[in-house]
């Protein structure tokens, strides 16, 4: 997930610097979304993987 963040944060850059806000806005937010979530998920899996087996 944290490779997709990245890929539309790479097309953001380059969405912009070509002139095309609109796509750049949309793939900034995109790469946002997907970056919280993978932060979410990252939490998650530390928090599960410290928990002690029976």
């Amino acid at each position: 997930m944290l490779n997709w963040a990245l890929i539309f944060l790479v097309v953001a850059i380059i969405a912009g610097v070509l002139g095309f806000f609109g796509l750049a806005a949309t793939a900034a937010g995109i790469a946002k979304v997907l970056f919280v979530v993978f932060l979410i998920l990252f939490v998650v899996s530390l928090l599960m993987g410290r928990r002690k087996s029976v």
